[in-house]
């Protein structure tokens, strides 16, 4: 980790990273917090993540802009983007003017999907491949820490002043973003032109996906774990009830995975160079089937050990997961790889929150702890019996 963070790049990439990284986490609650208190609806606040939702499917547009232009100066423009977009909410003052909250959640959404692909790619050239794993594990590390405290201090300072300040505050966490980025001495050419139909632009990532075995195998695997993972969303609810716990108590549950997410961030990497990084992505699954199995006993201290267990797991298979896209994937599709992946996992994991939903008005919470738990050990199962077991990028490539 320290070798990681003596290249001058590294701390300025990450550093930005981070800051940008709190003030979404800060906002995004906020959005639904602030739709719930102007209109008094669930359906408004709930509302707010849907069309965050909804937004990611603009993705594989988003991957052909990031490998059609240099993605340093691109993600700066997302940043200065996304800073103009979320002043939109200095605007809001009263129930008619809810429909601003959902507008930023949409940019919010889709600059998220340009920036977040280039970043792929900007990885790749600011770490060595050998330290892509840490560089991964680190940005789990990263993404969790801050996911334990930003959403609290972001609902504080709503409490105290208003939406506007938290506004102004993401705002400013993008600005110092795009100077870090600017600041970066990273060496990029420019992408190469190509004379293809639009539809092969936008279709190169999923070509490339299906021309390389590895990450069919690894995104058909994650995929069925997808479709019942947005289980949890569900029942996580009516298993807090089930132990006398209100609904505020899902806090302590969700630090306790986050806390599990860091330890998983911290040793992703040693993890990943042990067993590869398909195989890692099962092992992940199957821990996560570990933790999702212990919800089914009544008692607390199992159900805490369950979720810990869970956070661990997911960060295991998240590090992997990028790992792979990144090493198994020419550089000039990375963008579009990266944004087939992100619709290919975000599709079933949105049914997957309508199916639970659904479902847990018939049937008890611990028939879809049970559905998961099999699913995802059984997807588990498909992944750490890959054959690869060293990262490697494939020959494949599409233009």
């Amino acid at each position: 980790m320290r070798s990681l963070l003596r290249s001058r790049d590294a701390r300025l990439l990450l550093g930005g990273e981070a800051v940008s990284l709190f003030g979404d986490w800060a906002l995004i609650i906020v959005l639904g917090i602030w739709a719930k208190s102007l209109t008094g609806s669930n359906a408004a606040a709930g509302l707010v993540f849907f069309v965050f939702a909804a937004g990611r499917l603009t993705a594989p547009l988003a991957g052909v802009l990031a490998d059609r232009v240099r993605r340093r100066p691109l993600m700066v423009g997302a940043d200065v983007f996304l800073a103009a977009s979320v002043l939109l909410l200095l605007f809001v003052h009263d129930r008619s003017d809810v429909w601003l909250v959902y507008v930023v959640a949409l940019l919010y959404s889709v600059g998220g999907s340009v920036f977040d692909s280039a970043r792929m790619a900007l990885l790749r050239l600011v770490f060595p491949e050998e330290q892509l794993p840490e560089a991964n594990g680190l940005m789990q590390t990263i993404t969790q820490g801050l996911r334990l405290v930003a959403p609290l201090a972001g609902a504080g300072l709503f409490a105290l002043v208003g939406g506007g300040a938290v506004a102004v505050l993401d705002a400013a966490t993008f600005v110092v973003s795009a100077v870090a980025l600017s600041a970066l001495h990273v060496r990029e050419e420019k992408p190469e032109r190509h004379d293809h139909a639009f539809v092969d632009e936008v279709s190169a990532g999923a070509r490339h996906i299906l021309a390389t075995p590895a990450l069919v195998r690894m995104l058909a695997g994650t995929a069925v774990a997808m479709l019942v993972i947005g289980f949890a969303e569900t029942f996580v609810f009516a298993l807090l009830d089930a132990i006398g716990k209100p609904p505020s108590f899902l806090g302590v549950t969700s630090t306790l995975q986050g806390v599990g997410s860091i330890a998983g961030g911290l040793t992703a990497a040693a993890m990943l160079r042990r067993t590869g990084d398909v195989r890692l992505v099962g092992i992940g699954l199957a821990g996560f089937a570990v933790g999702d199995a212990l919800l089914l006993v009544p008692n607390l201290a199992t159900i805490l050990v369950g979720f810990t267990i869970a956070g661990v797991a997911i960060a295991w298979a998240i590090v992997a997961y990028m790992t792979a896209l990144q090493t198994r994937t020419p550089l000039e599709v990375q963008g579009r790889v990266s944004a087939a992946a992100d619709l290919a996992l975000t599709v079933p994991q949105t049914l997957s929150i309508a199916v639970g939903a659904v479902l847990s008005t018939v049937v008890p919470y611990q028939a879809l702890i049970v559905a998961m738990a099999v699913v995802l050990a059984l997807s588990a199962l498909y992944l750490t019996r890959a054959t690869a077991v060293t990262p490697a990028a494939s020959p494949a490539e599409a233009g």
